[in-house]
C-alpha cells in the first residue's frame, strides 16, 4: 500500500512539473531527444533489415548486429541532434527576448556540423536524403517568392529524365561516386540481371545458390 502512494505522489510530482510553464523550454528540448531517439529507430531499423538481409554476406548473428548497429546509431544522431538544435534555439531567444529565423538556422548549422559532419554511411544517406528534399523546396519557393517564373508545364518529367540519365551514367561509367547502398541496389538491378545459368539462378535466386552463400 506504501509503494502504491509512493508512486501516486510521484506521479503528480512528475505531471505537476510538466505542467510549470517556467520549465516548458528545457522540457521541450528532452522531449525532443526522446522523440528524435525513438523516430531514429523507428526509421532506421527496417530500412536496415532490408538492406541487410538483401546485399550483406555474413551469417545470422553479423547481420543482426549490422542492423542493431545502424539503428542505434541513426537513432542515437538523431536525437543528439534535436537535443542540440532546440536547446541552441531556446537559448538564443532567451538572450534575444525573442524568436528569430535565424535561430533556427545557426542553431542547425551548429548541430548538423556536430552530429551528422561525421563522414560515415548512415549520416551520408541522411544528409543526402534531406538535400533532395531542400532543393525541392528551394524550388518551390523562389517560384512563390517570385524569383523564378511559374512554369508553363509541370517540370517534373524533366527533372524525372535528368535525374535518371544522369545516375545511370554515373553507374556505368564511375561507379565509385556512388554510395555504396546505391551502388549495391543498381548491381543488382542491372548488372547481375546480365548472369545465369539455369532456371534457378534466372526465377529463383539471383545467383547460383552455392555461390550466394560463399
Amino acid at each position: 500500500m506504501a509503494g502504491s502512494d509512493l508512486m501516486r505522489t510521484l506521479l503528480f510530482t512528475v505531471n505537476n512539473l510538466l505542467q510549470q510553464e517556467k520549465h516548458r523550454a528545457a522540457l521541450a528540448v528532452l522531449k525532443g531527444f526522446r522523440n528524435g531517439a525513438v523516430y531514429g529507430a523507428k526509421i532506421r531499423a527496417p530500412h536496415a533489415l532490408v538492406m541487410t538481409f538483401l546485399f550483406r554476406n555474413g551469417s545470422l548473428k553479423d547481420k543482426f548486429k549490422a542492423i542493431l548497429k545502424a539503428t542505434y546509431t541513426h537513432s542515437r544522431n538523431l536525437a543528439c541532434f534535436v537535443f542540440t538544435y532546440k536547446g541552441l534555439q531556446a537559448l538564443q531567444q532567451k538572450v534575444q527576448g525573442k524568436s528569430l529565423q535565424s535561430h533556427s538556422f545557426l542553431a542547425a548549422c551548429v548541430g548538423g556540423w556536430l552530429v551528422f559532419g561525421d563522414n560515415n554511411h548512415i549520416n551520408s544517406q541522411i544528409n543526402m536524403y534531406l538535400l533532395s528534399r531542400i532543393l525541392f523546396a528551394l524550388s518551390r519557393l523562389a517560384v512563390e517568392k517570385g524569383l523564378v517564373p511559374e512554369p508553363r508545364r509541370d517540370p517534373f518529367p524533366l527533372f524525372a529524365m535528368l535525374v535518371w540519365g544522369v545516375v545511370l551514367w554515373l553507374f556505368e561509367y564511375h561507379p565509385h561516386t556512388l554510395q555504396p547502398s546505391l551502388q549495391s541496389s543498381m548491381n543488382y538491378l542491372y548488372h547481375d540481371s546480365n548472369i545465369w545459368h539455369d532456371i534457378t539462378d534466372f526465377l529463383v535466386y539471383n545467383k547460383p545458390k552455392a555461390t550466394s552463400q560463399s
